[in-house]
């Protein structure tokens, strides 16, 4: 296994030397395509340094400094780099080189989607088009002429706007793109195909007139509606909430189906995963519906933060993700439920960043070592540094936080910058100090809050102690203490008495209350104010008292998540442990009420096996699924005929895609999947999906009658492909649920449909839901004991190696993730790691986590 050099933060230099223009002539073809790029460049300070531009898989054709041509003899060229000694301050420089579409399975640089071509340049992937300064702090104006064969590619997009047309000899033509913003070449994008329009325009707050237009395959344009109104929205949105208008004259998004990541906000020009695009209501669920316009929003929200405001390092990544993950979810929390929203965003977190956290790739949101930068578009970049900026709103309120924005886009507007401008900027504008916050950017790990309490009756007096603790993480970073803002209210028999924001600067503070009538039930983290884990020692009774009575719905919904967690713990213990009836009755009361039932679905959904195995190291898996699978099977029996009496009245005969009617098919299939435990699920989960005239139902039950194992399962399989099996989206899903079934025959049934006419190791969404399925989504057959599961993710990784990287990269996560479980499960997921170690030519994706984790358990 060959070595790959680190990169640390700390070794940081401004670049030698600028690019001010770039002129891009592409001429495309499957295998030759021709690159011409002519950069205007400056020298940066005195100094003789040569040159060093990047390149990867690059045939070079020519070098031209002034129009002169230079021999080979005048640069060094190696299989990374173009090395050449200059003697001008400022200089043209022309690069002529060939690259390969056609052959371009790791879907960096310019590829084939399908019979398009297509571009991904985030992060490393412009030096795989032409040899350049392939690092953020480049900003540069792009003009790029594109030619191609009309009659196959009539669309020929780039970005920026659209200066220049024509046709040519031979059937081709080209058209010219300027884009007037300098940018980074990570946000370069090309798209030649034939496609459906949709076209429409949006009328800024300031006037300006904006086409908007979404190219799909030919016959998917009915499924491009809702990305249309979700794009309105979003731009509606950042105009009311934070000032910031489009900019060019026209914003263009594709939908492509290879692609390896969900989206990406190329200036003017957003490629994206089909996935977040296509929908109507027979082929795309609720889930999907929501989905895609967050994500729409999210690539839309980057035009300022991340495309006008970019960064300055790979380092600052978080810069511009965290801040733009956390503008899409207080979109999303305005367009629908912010308490079910919130929720979401707290489980993903709680199931997945902080296992990231735990596990050996723990890094904080700004990294100070990077081996491959793929690797770092990780849940704690993304995740957790929306939660580091969520923080900075609740400490700075709402209006703080909008006149921290207003500066920091009036400071770096045009410019590269770090995560340390933004805090300024943040600090700046409300005279908050924010010095020792800043240490969230450079820490990993999640921190844990202990919280004591004392009531002094005679006084009336409430006193709260909370300290603060870090684990050591795999990175074996210091530790040092936090800022940490804390939501806290006081149920005081059972009514809301007193709310605060305790901020924690310390590692261990005292919070006083005064005129506390008796001792109350302190509600704490309100919102999920700060991404740690809490520890209080509630009983029992007084979590159902929160579930009831809390006024913050992410306490109540919390409340019920520790309550089901204290009953696995106890099965685990002991297996033929019975569930309180107090425990029954609040869930019964959940359920038969009437009030949200988005909310009520989130309340009744017992926490996943990731989240569980993180609060439990050297747990054996096969008991932890014991354990879940109880826990379900008592609630669903004994409320049994609760579940079914929901069920029944929220099935209604016509489909309506309103707030109420999400909810409603929410709370209904949280009821068939407990349903599905009981001797009528068969029969009920058959019927729905015979019945059901939208996705969301139709795609419940398939998954129910999976993961139960029911008899109606298999021919409800063969039913959904026959119908489904020309929509590839569909199909996903459809491989995804086959990975999931509780069968001991399922590793089989993955390895035998890997060879299914529809499924392709190359496509990146077939890969991810078929062997991600299995491997992320069926814990009970993926951690079997006799390591075949293990085996055969390993087997996979290996094969992807060889053909997209960033996938396989993607995709070993649950084999380093060992260290929670039982020592004979670690030797086995070990032995599996060590093997892939070995493989000839491993990829910095998989060489960086695989070293990590071989690492840690040495």
């Amino acid at each position: 296994m060959s070595e790959f050099t680190p990169r640390y933060l700390k070794d940081y230099q401004p670049p030698l030397y600028r690019i001010a223009t770039v002129n891009l002539q592409i001429e495309l073809e499957d295998r030759d395509t021709k690159v011409t790029n002519t950069m205007q460049i400056e020298r940066q300070g005195e100094h003789n340094k040569p040159l060093k531009l990047d390149g990867e898989k690059l045939t070079l054709l020519s070098v031209s400094v002034d129009g002169v041509e230079l021999s080979p003899s005048a640069y060094q060229l190696t299989d990374s780099e173009l090395c050449i000694a200059v003697d001008k301050a400022s200089f043209q420089l022309t690069i002529v080189n060939e690259i390969n579409p056609l052959d371009n399975t790791a879907l960096e640089g310019i590829y084939k989607s399908g019979d398009a071509f297509c571009s991904q340049c985030e992060a490393e992937g412009f030096r795989r088009i032409s040899y350049y300064l392939d690092r953020p702090d480049i900003l540069a104006t792009f003009t790029t002429k594109i030619i191609a064969e009309k009659q196959k590619y009539p669309y020929l997009l780039a970005n920026g706007n659209n200066i220049d047309s024509g046709d040519l000899d031979n059937g081709y033509h080209f058209v010219t793109w300027h884009d007037p913003y300098p940018k980074p070449c990570y946000l370069f994008a090309l798209v030649a195909g034939d496609f459906d329009l949709l076209a429409d325009s949006y009328t800024t707050r300031s006037g300006r007139h904006v086409a908007l237009e979404l190219f799909v395959d030919k016959g998917n344009l009915s499924r491009a509606q809702h990305a249309m109104d979700s794009l309105k929205k979003s731009m509606q949105w950042d105009e009311q909430v934070f000032d910031l208008e489009y900019d060019l004259d026209v914003y263009m998004i594709v939908a492509v189906d290879f692609f390896n990541m969900g989206a990406m906000e190329n200036k003017g020009l957003n490629i994206f995963n089909s996935k977040y695009v296509l929908a109507d209501e027979k082929s795309a669920t609720d889930d999907d519906f929501f989905n895609i316009e967050a994500v729409i929003a999210h690539e839309y929200f980057h035009n300022w933060t991340g495309n006008r405001v970019t960064c300055r390092d790979w380092f600052q990544l978080s810069l511009k993700e965290g801040l733009t993950v956390f503008r899409d979810q207080q979109f999303s929390a305005d367009m629908h439920s912010g308490a079910v929203n919130r929720i979401r965003n707290v489980r993903l977190l709680r199931s997945q960043q902080f296992a990231e956290d735990a596990g050996p790739m723990a890094h904080p949101i700004r990294p100070e070592k990077v081996l491959e930068m793929n690797n770092f578009y990780t849940l704690t970049v993304y995740e957790k540094g929306a939660e580091v900026i969520r923080m900075m709103h609740t400490i700075l309120g709402e209006q703080g936080f909008k006149d921290g924005m207003a500066l920091y886009f009036q400071r770096h507007d045009g410019q590269a910058v770090t995560c340390d401008d933004f805090v300024s900027a943040m600090s700046d504008a409300t005279g908050v100090d924010l010095s020792l916050f800043k240490r969230w950017y450079a820490q990993s790990g999640t921190p844990i809050i202990d919280v004591s309490d004392h009531y002094d009756d005679a006084h009336q007096r409430y006193s709260m102690t909370i300290a603060q603790r870090h684990p050591d993480t795999a990175d074996g970073q210091p530790k040092r203490d936090l800022h940490i803002p804390i939501n806290v209210e006081l149920l005081v028999e059972s009514q809301v008495r007193d709310k605060q924001l305790l901020q924690l600067t310390q590692s261990e503070q005292t919070f006083v209350f005064e005129g506390i009538t008796s001792k109350p039930v302190p509600v704490l983290l309100g919102n999920f104010s700060a991404p740690v884990k809490c520890f209080y020692d509630y009983s029992d009774d007084d979590l159902l008292d929160i579930i009831v009575n809390a006024d913050d719905a992410f306490n109540r919904w919390d409340a019920g998540q520790q309550v089901f967690a204290r009953q696995i713990m106890q099965l685990l213990q002991e297996q033929t442990h019975r569930v309180p009836d107090t425990v029954l009755s609040a869930l019964q009361r959940i359920l038969v009420e009437d009030g949200d039932n988005a909310l009520r679905a989130e309340q009744l959904t017992i926490p996943d096996f990731q989240q569980l195995a993180d609060m439990l190291p050297f747990v054996n898996p096969q008991h932890l699924v014991g354990a879940l699978e109880q826990l379900h099977l008592q609630i669903a029996q004994r409320l049994a005929t609760d579940f079914e009496h929901r069920y029944h009245t929220l099935t209604s005969s016509t489909f309506a895609k309103d707030g109420v009617a999400i909810a409603n098919r929410a709370l209904k299939n949280v009821c068939l999947h407990y349903l599905g435990y009981t001797d009528k699920g068969n029969d009920i989960c058959r019927q729905q999906f015979i019945s059901a005239d939208n996705m969301t139902d139709e795609i419940a039950s398939l998954h129910v009658a999976c993961v139960h194992n029911l008899p109606c399962k298999q021919t409800m399989l063969d039913e959904f492909e026959r119908k489904w099996q020309n929509n590839s989206l569909v199909m996903d899903k459809w491989f995804m649920l086959q990975g999931r079934q509780d069968t001991d025959e399922v590793i089989n049934s993955v390895k035998a449909l890997m060879q299914h006419r529809l499924f392709s190791l190359k496509n990146p969404n077939r890969a991810r839901a078929l062997i991600g399925g299995f491997s992320q989504g069926n814990a009970k057959h993926f951690h079997r004991g006799d390591g075949q599961g293990y085996r055969y993710l390993a087997d996979q990784i290996i094969a992807l190696n060889a053909i997209n990287p960033q996938v396989a990269s993607r995709l070993i996560t649950p084999l380093i993730q060992y260290k929670s479980f039982s020592q004979d499960h670690q030797k086995l997921m070990l032995a599996e790691l060590e093997r892939i170690a070995k493989l000839e030519g491993l990829s910095r994706d998989l060489q960086e986590k695989v070293n990590a984790a071989l690492q840690i358990s040495a």
